[in-house]
């Protein structure tokens, strides 16, 4: 049975009583124990809610930069295709898997990229939407399927949550085990503005050899 507690001097009442059995004390505007108190949301309850809010609003952006930028051709994804099994066949498997399974190619800036908007490059990558945006010069400046497979590699890093100088580095020690070295590529635009991009952003790695100014990684 539910009993009224006096606010006035604390004594339990039955239901039925409207006054205090003690002081007289009126008990009707007074809330029955148990009923109507305010119920505090769990913190499951509240995690959930704020993930659940978290995923819906990483599924807009990622759909509304889907919708604001183009899909490859089909001969430009079998151009990444071929770049993406030379990043399998040279030992990145991890970097192919994410590069073939979970990444959404565009040919063209979304919304998001127009508004941040970003220097010459070959390729943007959108984290942790695993959108990687192709430019022309990814299919026109590039001399093979290797220095394609080299662009990908270090969106694959930025794509696995490494920042651009994390990505930078990776992808120039890993160069040599890829194939993409100076001695092949000597001539190479791609190779070249890598190279200045890299000893601008990671300077250690070009303090080697006599001069204290070679490539540490050839």
């Amino acid at each position: 049975m539910s009993r009224n507690k006096c606010g006035r001097c604390g004594l339990v009442n039955s239901e039925a009583d409207e006054t205090c059995r003690r002081c007289g004390e009126p008990l009707t505007d007074q809330p029955t124990t148990g009923e109507h108190a305010p119920k505090k949301r769990s913190l499951l309850k509240r995690v959930i809610w704020v993930v659940s809010t978290t995923i819906v609003l990483l599924f807009i952006g990622y759909m509304s930069m889907l919708m604001t930028s183009e899909d490859l051709r089909y001969d430009q994804r079998e151009v990444v295709d071929r770049a993406i099994a030379v990043v399998d066949e040279k030992g990145f498997q991890k970097h192919s898997f994410v590069l073939k399974r979970l990444t959404r190619y565009r040919a063209t800036d979304s919304w998001w990229n127009r508004y941040l908007g970003h220097r010459d490059a070959f390729a943007a990558t959108n984290f942790p939407f695993e959108i990687v945006t192709l430019y022309p010069e990814f299919f026109e400046i590039s001399s093979d399927d290797t220095e394609r497979a080299a662009i990908l590699l270090h969106e694959a890093e930025h794509l696995l949550g490494a920042g651009e100088e994390r990505a930078l580095e990776a992808t120039w020690r890993r160069k040599g085990q890829l194939g993409w070295t100076g001695s092949t590529y000597s001539q190479s635009r791609v190779l070249h503005n890598t190279r200045e991009l890299t000893q601008r952003m990671v300077p250690h790695l070009f303090n080697c050899g006599a001069d204290g100014t070679s490539d540490c990684t050839e």
